[in-house]
């Protein structure tokens, strides 16, 4: 599965990176903008949602010392989209790579998708020693 990275690369290229997002994703994005403004997503650590990827309005939502920046996603837009994880969930999952996608669904009241009858999730997969590497 092909995602778009934090370079606006195709996953396998050169540049090792820790998330990507489909094309689907990516035009839902570029939708929600129209609307929302600039956005971000939080991948929450479970509770109420599971393990979603939140998507607010940029700066709707705090991070700070215990959050973890994985990477901006290029949707096709002016900005590139910042995903960040609680720093907790991070050290357990810094191994893997996360692809954000959408599937039809409801989402998260708090994630600007819930009312399109879409969510996002992740589909996460081990990286290789190789991309491991280049991300140290």
């Amino acid at each position: 599965m092909d995602g778009h990275g934090s370079d606006g690369s195709h996953g396998g290229e050169a540049t090792a990176e820790r998330v990507a997002l489909t094309e689907k994703a990516a035009a839902l994005i570029r939708e929600l903008t129209v609307d929302h403004g600039p956005l971000m997503f939080h991948q929450s650590g479970g509770c109420c949602d599971g393990s979603s990827p939140m998507c607010y309005p940029l700066g709707e939502f705090r991070t700070g010392a215990a959050d973890v920046h994985l990477g901006d996603l290029d949707a096709g837009l002016p900005e590139p989209v910042p995903v960040w994880m609680s720093r907790s969930q991070f050290e357990l999952w810094s191994h893997t790579h996360l692809t954000i996608d959408v599937v039809p669904g409801r989402g998260s009241g708090f994630s600007v998708e819930a009312p399109t009858g879409n969510r996002f999730l992740i589909r996460s997969r081990l990286m290789t020693d190789e991309e491991a590497e280049r991300l140290e």
